[in-house]
């Protein structure tokens, strides 16, 4: 049996987001561990499609902080 997507179109986009910025800055899973204060396992979960763990707006404001950009820079322009 296939594994079932459980994460939103939103979510999913917001993660990806978050995701390609980390890589840009070629930071790893820990390093946004730390930076929010988190186990690594969490981002793992996160970053997976298949696991219910995603960021919240506490979060998503400091990885803004982080990246030095606007926490509207995750979201996309129009509804997804």
């Amino acid at each position: 049996m296939a594994r079932k997507i459980i994460k939103t179109k939103i979510d999913l986009y917001i993660i990806d987001q978050v995701k390609h910025k980390r890589q840009k800055e070629d930071l790893q899973q820990d390093d946004i561990a730390i930076h929010l204060n988190v186990s690594a396992g969490f981002i793992s979960h996160v970053e997976s499609p298949y696991q219910r763990a995603k960021y919240n707006t506490h979060h998503l404001n400091e990885l803004a902080k982080l990246f030095k950009c606007s926490p509207k820079d995750f979201f996309p322009d129009k509804p997804l």
